[in-house]
């Protein structure tokens, strides 16, 4: 337990080391240079919504599902040493990349206090409520 809270406290700090001015997301989903910095949930989301007519959806959706698979797959690895601090469990199957995309854009834009916030905690918060390991 207390190698994954110093794990916790590590990525809080570079986040708020990291972390700046929110960038509100972009109108008509396209998605600027700057949200590939994902500074904020908003600069995330902003990726995870663009729309497939833009110039740079590729590499948006492309940013969007690495980051949210990249941290997934850390998380996976922290709690597999410490199966106690669990909080998210997917259910068995798991649902879909695009359908956890969908609803996680959907979560974000109905709590907008979240979009100010460190991507990477948003998108536990929301993992955690959608897929308690207490529901399984």
């Amino acid at each position: 337990m207390h190698q994954y809270n110093s794990v916790q406290r590590m990525l809080g700090c570079l986040l708020a080391i990291v972390l700046s001015t929110a960038i509100p997301i972009a109108d008509g989903n396209a998605a600027t240079t700057e949200n590939f910095m994902a500074k904020t949930t908003a600069d995330l989301i902003a990726l995870c919504n663009t729309d497939p007519s833009q110039s740079n959806y590729i590499a948006a959706i492309h940013f969007c599902e690495g980051f949210a698979t990249g941290a997934y797959q850390y998380y996976l690895s922290v709690a597999a040493d410490s199966p106690t601090d669990r909080y998210v469990c997917l259910p068995n199957p798991p649902p879909s990349r695009d359908s956890v995309k969908a609803a996680f854009v959907a979560w974000a834009q109905a709590n907008p206090d979240s979009l100010t916030q460190a991507p990477v905690d948003s998108l536990f918060r929301y993992l955690g409520t959608t897929y308690p390991c207490s529901a399984n």
